[in-house]
């Protein structure tokens, strides 16, 4: 049977990338179900459909070709339709369209098989806010990442900036903050660390640190 790992937690823990990284060391499939929630903003705002008309987004959702891959050069890249889309995921206004889509109950249900059929081959690391809790309740190992608020801006910001972004330290926090509220208070599925997942704060914490931690937990589970 594969083997599942999930790794949970708000935005800016650290869990993409540890997730990313966790999947190459083990050579198993990566799962990043929040892109998914994100292709489809995409996929919603280009067909320029209401954002409301959650009957339109679940269709969408449902047949929309999506594809995660590693390019030629080792770039993780999502592609939409055969387009790479994969930094048009990381913009705000992305970001908090898929936070809010993500609430609603048709989206996710439709979205539920797609991410379940991540699960094949040796292994899978599977990165989000409910893979622990309702995609994956019987993962052979639950991570739950955490970060302080102004850590997880600090991180951000500093990634927008680099991206040549002129933005608010204080208002990317205040987002976080707002982010964070939609996503442990929505009724479906929401953010909450699975009963048996180890939880990690990786506010003082690097990337590799983290890494180092998850994967001495692999080998102690005997997943690697």
């Amino acid at each position: 049977m594969t083997k599942i790992i999930t790794v949970d937690g708000p935005s800016g823990s650290g869990k993409g990338t540890v997730s990313r990284l966790l999947a190459e060391k083990l050579s198993f499939r990566y799962l990043d179900s929040g892109a998914l929630y994100r292709v489809l903003s995409i996929a919603a705002m280009r067909r320029k459909v209401d954002v409301s008309n959650k009957a339109e987004l679940s269709l969408i959702a449902t047949h929309m070709d999506v594809i995660f891959k590693t390019s030629a050069q080792g770039d993780f890249q999502i592609l939409l339709e055969g387009e790479n889309v994969t930094s048009d995921l990381r913009t705000e206004d992305t970001g908090a369209l898929a936070s809010e889509i993500a609430a609603y109950t048709e989206v996710r249900t439709a979205l539920l098989k797609r991410q379940r059929l991540f699960a094949q081959g040796d292994g899978l690391v599977a990165d989000g806010r409910d893979m622990g809790t309702v995609v994956f309740p019987a993962a052979d190992l639950k991570i739950y990442l955490t970060a302080s608020i102004e850590e997880r801006a600090k991180r951000r910001h500093k990634e927008l900036i680099e991206k040549g972004e002129d933005v608010s330290l204080r208002a990317l926090a205040e987002q976080v903050a707002a982010r964070d509220e939609r996503d442990m208070k929505r009724e479906v599925s929401p953010l909450v660390a699975a009963e048996d997942a180890i939880e990690l704060d990786t506010s003082d914490m690097s990337a590799k640190q983290v890494l180092e931690t998850v994967l001495s937990l692999t080998e102690f589970k005997r997943l690697e």
